[in-house]
């Protein structure tokens, strides 16, 4: 795309109808505030430079934008009062170069493709006004395109200022534009409020481009999704599923498994290997990569974590990294009702069972807390039994201490582990034991009140 690129998006509206606190722009889809959306499709464009225009909200809008992307490229110009469109885009202008391309969109309209913006840019070829069109069946608030006899375009007229025969027009112009900012900034400088909302149109530049001999091309599109805007919550709620189908639809096009498109939402980044299959209402947040053939049993939520090959995912499972990450290792078995929280790092073939929790520890391959437990800052070794309503004492009121359980420990039922503690190599703790000291390899560990027994141990063998 051409260096000379610059992109202005409203972003100034009120959203009356959305009833809410936060501003309009800032309302996410796919988990992302609508007006990211289109900040990422500017850069996909390469454009050196996008200018934010705000007005409700200000100051909550740039902060939260500063805080996403930083201060590099990115302007904000404020209206202060809303006085329409074009008087918007007048706020703007003290920051657009003249030899720029200037792409004109909307902060409430996310869904808008990169592609469609590049062919519109191409239609204006640094020399015309490039309006972004559409035809709509019933075109009920939209500025119509009006064209003369030889199809060519010569205004947009504003619903309100609409004739009845101008009304009958179904193709409208989206609020999306490509022009010339040597050509843009005189308009906008023309601009009048003499009309039925006593408003600064920014359509009215296109005749202005007319009167000047400017060619105004159309490029027409059939996708509404890309030019929908959002004034309602059922109108968010509407794109969200929009943008999530098509999502599952690129995905179900690489060989992924979703066993039902319309409930399946991505709300962050998602990778895919070969032959995963996903189940319905799975949630993905953050970025989250599935290694081949996992598979993600119905009504997951899986955040900030990397799912390695073969594991299986088993329904109402909760998996949040945050920061710190999770890990399931290849082969494992999570689930049903289990929770993974930061710092959670498991090993191949590890199984971790209903209503089992586990935080900042590391269980290595084979290790099993099958039922009711929670481990939290421990380090698990191969092929450990942990038992049934067990927990590790991590928290002294002050600070968290760390627990070791060496490989081929058993843990048994409604045990405490107090830590700082290690149970040490092939050892036991008897089931209901409260453990506050080290234990010697092979040990079998029981204590009940004050009294710890340790003496050496050989454990039953499993019969023939």
């Amino acid at each position: 795309m051409a260096s000379n690129l610059e992109v202005v998006i409203m972003a100034a509206g009120k959203g009356t109808r959305m009833k809410s606190s936060l501003p309009k722009v800032l309302h996410p889809v796919a988990g992302k505030p609508m007006v990211c959306h289109v900040i990422d499709t500017a850069r996909q464009l390469q454009a050196r430079q996008t200018v934010v225009i705000t007005g409700h909200g200000a100051e909550q809008v740039e902060a939260a934008l500063t805080a996403s992307y930083g201060s590099a490229g990115l302007q904000f110009a404020r209206q202060m009062p809303q006085l329409g469109t074009g008087h918007a885009v007048q706020q703007a202008a003290p920051h657009l170069a003249d030899e720029a391309t200037v792409v004109v969109l909307s902060g409430d309209v996310p869904l808008t493709q990169a592609d469609t913006l590049q062919a519109l840019i191409a239609a204006s070829g640094g020399d015309k006004l490039a309006l972004l069109t559409i035809e709509f069946v019933d075109p009920t608030g939209y500025g119509r395109i009006v064209r003369d006899a030889a199809g060519q375009v010569q205004a947009i007229v504003e619903q309100k200022d609409a004739s009845d025969e101008q009304r009958r027009i179904r193709e409208v112009y989206s609020g999306i534009m490509a022009v010339p900012a040597r050509l843009l900034k005189p308009w906008l400088a023309k601009l009048d409020n003499h009309n039925a909302q006593q408003e600064f149109y920014l359509t009215d530049v296109v005749k202005f481009a007319v009167a000047d001999g400017v060619p105004v091309v159309a490029h027409v599109i059939a996708d509404a999704a890309q030019v929908a805007g959002v004034n309602s919550p059922a109108q968010l709620a509407e794109l969200e599923r929009i943008h999530q189908r098509r999502r599952a639809e690129a995905f179900m096009s690489e060989g992924v498994r979703i066993i039902d498109p319309a409930r399946f939402d991505v709300r962050g980044e998602l990778v895919c290997a070969q032959d995963v299959q996903i189940d319905v209402n799975c949630i993905f947040e953050g970025r989250v990569e599935l290694g081949q053939g996992v598979k993600i049993g119905a009504n997951c939520v899986l955040a900030n974590c990397r799912i390695e090959a073969g594991a299986v995912i088993h329904p109402f499972t909760h998996i949040d990294g945050e920061k710190l990450g999770v890990t399931v290792g290849e082969g494992a078995l999570i689930g049903p009702f289990a929770r993974l929280r930061p710092g959670a790092q498991l090993g191949a073939e590890v199984h971790i069972g209903n209503f089992v929790e586990v935080k900042n520890s590391t269980l290595a391959k084979g290790a099993k807390a099958n039922h009711l437990a929670y481990l939290g800052d421990a380090t698990v070794g191969e092929r450990v039994n942990y038992g049934a309503g067990s927990i590790t004492a991590n928290y002294d009121g002050a600070n968290k201490h760390r627990t070791v359980i060496e490989a081929d420990v058993h843990i048994g039922s409604n045990c405490v582990l107090v830590a700082p503690v290690t149970i040490g190599a092939g050892g036991t703790v008897g089931g209901g034991s409260t453990i506050t000291k080290s234990t010697e390899p092979g040990a079998l560990s029981v204590a009940r009140g004050k009294q710890i027994s340790i003496a050496n141990y050989k454990r039953p063998q499993k019969m023939k």
